[in-house]
């Protein structure tokens, strides 16, 4: 009887390292291998494939792998488990089959299907029954045409597919836990209603749903990681009961620690009900327990029932957008930017107003008497977005060009005017768990498999915030003005139009202070544009984190958002780079 699985990761994102899964093969015992390829920009990405190529769709680079392992993976009995079918599951199987019949080899290939809503789109927002997740309203597409509209489907589908026999099982849109949830749940013999166990799968799912970033990757400690530059990717033991242990394959570069594994567990997560079509996770339940080295347990983790809705990522048509990056050489770069802007939109037929959306960033400062040419050089960032593709195009690079010799001294792009690209808006929408059916597919054999079997009527509370700390900020004792980051972790991300922001002490005395001191209203007066955008903040102790969510924060989600960093990325260490006055004995 199996007591623990080992789950490992070969991908966090469509473009991950591409001998990742023959390291996680060849590196060491494990049961499982798995990775994640999708993210809400993908699913555009491959549905534009797709309109190209009918065959197309799913994610070439998950075949490449598996080519690399799949006769390891038969001889060891490796299962292995993806969502790179993305909007063609059945033509990543097919593509996986003509990989075993080339290599001489028998696989028994699965996938699963359900997800892609699409075509029901009209029929759904007809009947009221596709809801926008953030304010419950029935979605308005507002006359734009719908480009893609995939439910987030759960991992019993994937289990399904694992109990009749599937050495390979590739899905479309399922969560990123739901490729760890699926083998546990079939491994361990799971019930719908296990509702700790599959939790416990969930978080550990998301742990090491990214890939490098639970050893050690994207950390803020960064210069405490060894063999930075060429990190392993991580496992996850998972047992029965549903905890687990996070670790990596032994001589591997990275870390496994509890900071790393907890900077994992705040990426792009809301209030402490982490929702999932199988369960919901209470991530303030969680202990983490470093229990030897690149060993990080995680138990204690409560589950309860799963939202009687699923989650919809859409995609519709939005507009057309542009920039330029113009570069400022040595003194004023303030003034000589608002000298090019009045020139700029003084060239266009209404100015900066003629636009929908317009961002301006002054990205660097020049240094004080300067050593070298990149010293002193500042970036004025212009970026515009409007249905119409002529403004944003021509008219727009038009008037950046035709103002080069016009305007402040010694103007200069950094590469050639561009056209208008298009660019479409995001949707995160909501659809009543019965609207979809899953299908497994191994080989001919086809079984429905539906979203829950539970009784779900009514829906789960929503998760409480609060604006600042119940206890005022420690008072005595000297403090030193420095940056947070000198004692405080952060990691932050994007979640459609949303942004999260987690940070996190390393200890209880320097966890009391931050969420005694790090409010909404501070956190206003540390990130420059959110007063006009609504902030939830949630404290989580057991983590001795606190959460923030910025909603808005990416407009309409990372493919329309003009930001510079578009996908928040570098939100948290902006934050660990603001100062604030710190006791100085938490410093010491």
């Amino acid at each position: 009887m199996t007591e623990v699985l080992r789950v490992a990761n070969c991908s966090g994102f469509f473009g991950d390292r591409l001998s990742a899964a023959k390291e996680m093969v060849e590196g060491g015992d494990i049961d499982v291998l798995t990775g994640d390829w999708l993210a809400e920009l993908t699913m555009i990405i491959l549905r534009r494939q797709l309109a190209k190529n009918p065959a197309a769709g799913f994610a070439g680079t998950f075949v490449t792998q598996v080519e690399q392992v799949l006769g390891t993976c038969l001889d060891k009995g490796i299962k292995i488990v993806s969502n790179a079918g993305g909007l063609n599951p059945r033509g990543a199987a097919d593509a996986i089959t003509a990989v075993a019949e080339r290599l001489g080899l028998t696989a028994s290939v699965g996938y699963v299907t359900g997800d892609d809503i699409l075509d029901r789109v009209p029929d759904l927002i007809e009947r009221g029954a596709l809801t926008n997740l953030d304010g419950g309203d029935v979605v308005d597409l507002a006359g734009r045409r719908p480009l893609a509209a995939n439910a987030y489907l759960g991992g019993w589908s994937i289990a399904s597919c694992l109990e009749r026999g599937a050495d390979v099982v590739v899905t479309g849109r399922v969560t990123d836990a739901a490729v760890v949830v699926g083998p546990a749940a079939w491994a361990f013999g799971w019930q719908r209603d296990s509702f700790d166990e599959i939790a416990g799968a969930i978080v550990a799912g998301h742990v090491i749903e990214c890939g490098g970033q639970a050893t050690g990757g994207n950390f803020s400690f960064y210069d405490e990681v060894p063999g930075i530059e060429r990190i392993g990717f991580p496992i996850a033991e998972i047992r029965r009961d549903g905890s687990s242990v996070i670790t990596k394959h032994p001589g591997t570069g990275g870390l496994v620690s509890v900071d790393t594994v907890k900077a994992q567990l705040l990426y792009e997560v809301g209030g402490p009900q982490y929702a999932n079509p199988d369960a919901t996770a209470r991530l303030d339940s969680i202990t983490l327990t470093q229990e030897a080295p690149d060993r990080v347990e995680i138990s204690g983790v409560r589950g309860e029932r799963p939202p009687s809705g699923l989650k919809v990522s859409m995609a519709v048509e939005g507009g057309y957008r542009n920039q330029m990056l113009l570069c400022l050489t040595g003194e004023d770069p303030e003034g000589k930017a608002a000298i090019a802007e009045k020139t700029i939109w003084n060239m266009i037929p209404g100015g900066r107003d003629a636009f929908e959306r317009v961002e301006v960033d002054l990205l660097g400062r020049n240094a004080e008497d300067p050593q070298t040419f990149g010293a002193a050089t500042t970036l004025l960032r212009i970026a515009v977005a409007d249905s119409n593709e002529k403004l944003v195009g021509r008219a727009f690079s038009g008037a950046v060009i035709q103002t080069g010799l016009s305007t402040y001294p010694g103007l200069y792009a950094t590469s050639p005017p561009g056209g208008a690209t298009a660019y479409e808006t995001y949707i995160p929408a909501m659809v009543d768990v019965g609207e979809v059916t899953a299908t497994a597919y191994v080989g001919d054999d086809a079984v429905e498999v539906r979203e829950t079997g539970l009784d779900l009527a009514g829906s789960l509370d929503a998760p409480s915030y609060d604006e600042g700390a119940a206890s005022a900020p420690p008072t005595g004792g000297a403090t030193t003005r420095v940056p947070l980051g000198r004692l405080f972790g952060a990691r932050s991300g994007d979640k459609g139009g949303h942004a999260n922001v987690g940070v996190w002490a390393r200890t209880p005395e320097a966890y009391a202070f931050l969420e005694a001191t790090l409010t909404t209203p501070r956190l206003r007066e540390l990130l420059p544009g959110i007063d006009d955008l609504a902030v939830r903040r949630y404290p989580l102790p057991n983590l001795q984190a606190v959460n923030f969510v910025i909603e808005g924060f990416l407009g309409d989600g990372v493919s329309s958002s003009l930001r510079f960093d578009a996908q928040a990325k570098g939100l948290g260490e902006f934050l660990r780079a603001r100062h604030l006055d710190i006791p100085q004995d938490l410093l010491g």
